[in-house]
């Protein structure tokens, strides 16, 4: 056992749980001052229900031998799963380090999808949502993708550290709730962020704890998770740069949330990639992250779907730009840039399979929850008026004139 990476995968886990909290902070900067702490609150407490469900059955289906689909259940409550020994992933650091690395994965996955809910959404149902989803949608595709008998880990596809499984995932059960639960009330000429200062704080919080989620994602301290690091940055900052440039050419300003907005698309490219592509190949998945996810951003408000916090512009257009990206600036021979197409082609596959599955499953998942006597999706009209933190919560984030 490796103190060295033990040591560096703890702290990973931590920068990674840390992300949640700056999640949070982004998209309650990014909302009305009546449902901050309803937006808080959805990040926030997939904290402890993603906790449990990943201790109780979550890590066991998703990486237990069950075969290419889906795992068994010889982990629940993680029995067998050892502080030192590596039989399950055979990384050189500990199983238990490791389940707890994916853990923190899991649980920021379902809040990224509020996003494109917020405003609007029953906590209580949301609760149940988080089970749900995590269970028949997150679990799944986390073994097809990870776990050593996934189908999509055996084709070949590259995702480094969450392109599919957690990206292009969320972003198609945004799209799919946002769409379900209908457009927020009062919003036909748009929605200010009550908090910039709270939307570029969480988005640094993000990049902190992003490498974490991406120089983590090796398994071990050395030289990939160097590299991972730098080119988790660089693309960031070649994303940042492209958003707060193509900004001033269509409005003459440089937007702050522009600026937050640009960095985490260019670290959600990057993610699948992270432990495959150099410096340049980095620099240009963040310049491809920019472009792309900017005009996506725009062209979501010329149609006018209501995906709040553009959580598919970003996520789900950002992953699916990235995992592509991987197969095509890959090193080592495996790349479309050295003349190799197969990843490509692999990863093509992933990103359609992971579309499919996560709208399907989505929309079942949500229909019946809508159903339900006492769930159902949306908050009634009168507390969207009065602001879900009050209404919801019986808590205000701001006492004066925040509060609106």
């Amino acid at each position: 056992m490796d103190s060295g990476s033990v040591a560096w995968m703890l702290m990973a886990s931590a920068l990674v749980l840390f992300m949640t909290p700056g999640l949070a902070f982004l998209y309650g900067g990014l909302v009305r001052g009546k449902n901050v702490v309803s937006t808080v609150m959805y990040s926030f407490v997939s904290m402890g229900v993603v906790s449990v469900v990943w201790v109780l059955w979550g890590y066991s289906l998703a990486f237990g031998e069950g075969g290419s689909f889906i795992g068994n259940f010889d982990y629940l409550g993680f029995k067998g799963v050892s502080s030192t020994g590596t039989d399950i992933h055979g990384a050189g650091t500990p199983d238990m380090a490791v389940a707890i690395f994916q853990m923190m994965f899991a649980i920021i996955t379902p809040a990224l999808i509020t996003g494109a809910i917020a405003e609007r959404f029953k906590f209580t149902t949301y609760l149940v949502f988080l089970v749900a989803w995590v269970t028949f949608v997150y679990v799944p595709i986390a073994h097809w993708v990870w776990a050593g008998d996934g189908w999509l880990f055996e084709l070949g596809a590259l995702d480094f550290a969450g392109g599919t499984v957690v990206h292009i995932n969320a972003g198609i059960a945004a799209v799919v709730a946002a769409w379900l639960v209908g457009k927020r009330r009062g919003v036909d000429r748009g929605v200010e962020p009550h908090n910039v200062p709270f939307v570029i704080l969480g988005a640094g919080i993000l990049w902190f704890g992003w490498f974490g989620f991406n120089a983590g994602s090796g398994l071990a301290s050395d030289g990939l998770a160097i590299s991972a690091f730098l080119v988790t940055n660089t693309a960031a900052a070649m994303a940042l740069v492209v958003w707060i440039v193509l900004g001033h050419i269509h409005t003459g300003k440089m937007s702050g949330v522009g600026a937050a907005t640009g960095a985490v698309a260019g670290l959600v490219a990057i993610t699948p990639a992270s432990g495959f592509v150099g410096p340049m190949g980095a620099i240009a998945i963040g310049f491809g992250a920019g472009v792309l996810t900017f005009y996506a951003v725009r062209i979501r408000h010329k149609i006018g779907f209501d995906d709040a916090l553009e959580v598919m512009a970003v996520h789900g257009i950002g992953g699916i730009w990235g995992a592509i990206a991987t197969g095509i600036f890959a090193v080592g021979g495996i790349g479309l840039v050295n003349g190799d197409a197969k990843v490509l082609g692999y990863n093509v596959v992933a990103v359609l399979a992971t579309i499919t599955y996560s709208f399907i499953v989505t929309f079942v998942i949500l229909k019946i929850l809508d159903v339900i006597p006492g769930l159902g999706l949306r908050a009634t009209r009168e507390a969207e008026d009065a602001g879900l933190d009050v209404s919801l919560h019986g808590e205000r984030a701001y006492v004066g004139d925040g509060a609106d």
